[in-house]
């Protein structure tokens, strides 16, 4: 074997790295991956104390939506729910909405987990909340909406194939009933003041109901306040420390113990 021979039978037998699995075994690939996948990043891999969501696009529930859509699956959303929850490094979770709305029942699903945590949340609605965006947005502790974000309150549509009976119509009367009540427990509006947004004619053009925008959101009692980023982690803070002062009692001055 001649000496080219020997030195390209050595070449073969240096194993070759591979970027894409070292970027991906990398802490900050594996972000990247995660982010381009999810929209978020992985719990585990922050320090802060705080989970970021994201509500974005339009809410996937039981039916996949067409490739081009933006959507927020709720399959991936509900077990980061139970991961923040059981956590002992996440103290609050942060809620960022920026959504069309979407399927019903998936996002009730969201809006019942968010509201049973027993960790401190906050939402934040930019650009929109839409539809049945709004029970997700008042399903925290506390709300805010950016001044130029909008809220758009109407009935619950029905897509497919529908029977013309009454049944039809009473089982999607319920439905709407199941969003009213929620929305009016988890914020300051009145039951009659939702109604009256949802069922107007005059404001949209193709559509029954009506769109609010931020102070207006605020003056109706469905959001706490407006706001924006900096103000949304403040009061975050804020409501971890009060949770913490519960979960861990202080001696007073007077040697009374204090909760």
């Amino acid at each position: 074997m001649s000496l080219a021979d020997h030195r390209q039978s050595f070449k073969n037998n240096i194993p070759q790295s591979n970027p894409q699995e070292e970027q991906a075994s990398h802490p900050i690939g594996m972000t990247e991956q995660s982010i381009e996948k999810f929209g978020e990043t992985d719990v585990p891999l922050s320090d802060s104390d705080i989970h970021c969501l994201t509500i974005i696009g339009q809410i996937e529930g039981h039916m996949v939506l067409p490739p081009q859509n933006k959507t927020t699956k709720y399959e991936h959303i509900i077990p980061q729910l139970v991961a923040a929850e059981q956590s002992k490094d996440i103290k609050g979770l942060l809620l960022i909405l920026n959504t069309v709305g979407g399927d019903v029942e998936a996002g009730l699903a969201i809006a019942e987990m968010v509201a049973s945590m027993s960790k401190p949340t906050v939402s934040l609605v930019l650009g929109g909340g839409h539809s049945i965006g709004v029970p997700i947005a008042v399903s925290c502790d506390y709300t805010f909406i950016a001044e130029t974000a909008t809220m758009t309150i109407h009935p619950i549509r029905l897509t497919g194939m529908v029977i013309g009976v009454p049944q039809s119509f009473e089982y999607l009367e319920k439905m709407q009933e199941r969003v009213i009540r929620f929305v009016v427990q988890h914020s300051h509006i009145s039951e009659s003041v939702f109604r009256k947004l949802m069922l107007n004619t005059g404001e949209l053009a193709r559509d029954i109901g009506t769109t609010v925008v931020g102070r207006d959101a605020v003056a109706y009692g469905l959001v706490d306040e407006i706001g924006g980023l900096g103000q949304a982690i403040r009061k975050l803070r804020e409501l971890m420390q009060q949770n913490a002062s519960v979960w861990n009692p202080t001696i007073a001055t007077d040697g009374v113990m204090q909760q």
